[in-house]
């Protein structure tokens, strides 16, 4: 429906531009050019609102890593962690203010249950394309899959939340290949040329 795709893009504007703190639904309706009793047809409330955009923002995520677990089956675990690294930062970096901004609606309560929820769709795929590798096998692979994960969203995140150094920013996509391959190296076993010495 085109008034709540207006409305969620409001939100985000006014996120990106004005934070979290002073995201009101004033300023959204004002930014969609509607009135505030036009967001309350939709959304009881702010939270409500902000809740669906985030959702709409993992959704498309989630479905893009998983989407990029698929496409990278049954190849070697260097290729395997090129491949997401490149579509987690291009998905990142589109517009990393906004991604920035999401992740403070994420820390809220209804936003951290979405967040898990995605979490828990994106943890599966990881683990069966780990599976499939033809280098390596994990016998952990829950746990494997999820410190996978963990690696793979947690050092973009430093650099969203603004905690990076610019060198730090400059090398992330080198350096996050780096870990996650250094890890599945380190915890799988195998006889492919990641694993012999």
């Amino acid at each position: 429906m085109a008034t709540i795709s207006a409305l969620q893009t409001a939100a985000i504007q006014v996120l990106t531009r004005e934070g979290l703190g002073h995201c009101t639904t004033t300023r959204i309706a004002r930014r969609a050019g509607v009135s505030v009793g036009t967001i309350y047809q939709y959304y009881p409330n702010r939270d409500v609102l902000l809740a669906a955009v985030l959702e709409r923002h993992l959704d498309g995520f989630s479905a893009s890593v998983i989407g990029a677990c698929q496409e990278v089956a049954g190849k070697p675990i260097a290729e395997m962690t090129r491949h997401l690294v490149a579509v987690l930062l291009r998905l990142k970096m589109h517009d990393p203010q906004e991604a920035a901004v999401l992740y403070a609606v994420a820390a809220e309560k209804t936003g951290k249950n979405i967040a898990l929820t995605v979490h828990n769709l994106m943890l599966p795929a990881i683990a069966e394309m780990l599976r499939s590798a033809p280098d390596a096998e994990f016998p952990r692979l829950r746990v494997t899959a999820e410190v996978f994960l963990s690696i793979f969203l947690g050092l973009p995140r430093t650099m969203l939340e603004g905690y990076a150094s610019a060198e730090f920013t400059e090398s992330l996509a080198t350096q996050l290949e780096t870990a996650l391959l250094a890890y599945l190296q380190a915890v799988g076993t195998g006889t492919g040329p990641a694993h012999n010495d």
